[in-house]
């Protein structure tokens, strides 16, 4: 009986093995389009903490958004109030681990709401990028209801939350803008971290900055860390650029979820004066 040697035909198991990759890789896209809120939002429990504990005199708002979602917010007042901020926090968290910022503006003579986006904390509605602009513009609608005018009222962002306060200012007249360690925009993020994935075709959430910021006629600070690990320093440079006159660049050091401009007394200086010269009442 004559034995057979088993035929190998390459062309037909590399073409298997292929596919089988490319099954896989489209698996993986989809999977990332449909899950995308996921990777992009790590909303925290409702707050454990509040002002009171540090000190501050505080009131918190429930407030309706104008799509059925209630942000969940605190007040905090300065003495001698100047002007007030609406301060979006980035994605993770909740708005307490915000408040050793808030108290460094407070005490700068400016009232700073924090808030927390619909889905953090405890405000309610289901997240979307939408979603994220519409409570800050209910932040700011409320604080025009209490008696600011807009041009003293300031539009803070930290991070993703620098995309939400470039937005607002885009809405909603505004004295100034700062933003801290801000990307250009959510696919040029995902483009460092996901290489490999065309994620300018797949995402669903842009939080565009850059596309943005250069339509706005308001006074910008862009503060950005050199060391900041997350968010390169290169993007907060070309916000910078993107953005008009009047504008300001502070440079700091540290890494993205650290004091930021709060560690030294001169960039605290820097961001006051900022404010002072562009939002607050004379």
């Amino acid at each position: 009986m004559e034995l057979r040697k088993p035929t190998f035909h390459a062309p037909r198991v590399i073409g298997i093995v292929l596919a089988t990759a490319a099954a896989a890789y489209v698996a993986v896209c989809v999977v990332v389009y449909f899950a995308q809120s996921r990777l992009v939002w790590y909303p925290g429990p409702p707050p454990e903490t509040t002002p009171r504990e540090s000190g501050l005199a505080f009131e918190e708002w429930r407030l309706a958004t104008v799509d059925g979602a209630l942000v969940n917010a605190w007040r905090i007042r300065a003495q001698d109030s100047r002007g007030a901020i609406v301060f979006c926090h980035g994605n993770a968290g909740n708005m307490a681990s915000r408040i050793d910022k808030a108290a460094v503006l407070a005490a700068g003579g400016f009232d700073v709401v924090l808030f927390d986006y619909r889905g953090y904390g405890a405000s309610t509605g289901r997240l979307s990028e939408e979603g994220t602009y519409l409570d800050a513009e209910t932040v700011w609608s409320k604080l025009v209801e209490v008696g600011f005018a807009p041009e003293h009222i300031v539009a803070f962002g930290e991070s993703l939350g620098g995309a939400v306060a470039i937005e607002l200012a885009r809405r909603r007249r505004v004295g100034a803008l700062v933003v801290e360690d801000t990307f250009t925009s959510l696919a040029d993020m995902a483009a460092r971290v996901y290489p490999w994935l065309p994620v300018r075709l797949i995402l669903r959430i842009e939080y565009a900055s850059k596309a943005k910021v250069g339509e706005l006629a308001v006074p910008c600070l862009v503060i950005h860390s050199r060391d900041d690990e997350l968010v390169p320093f290169a993007q907060g440079r070309a916000l910078f650029e993107a953005a008009r006159e009047p504008k300001i660049f502070l440079e700091t050091t540290g890494p993205h979820n650290g004091a930021g401009f709060t560690a030294r007394a001169e960039w605290r200086a820097t961001v006051n004066d900022f404010l002072g010269a562009h939002a607050a009442r004379k």
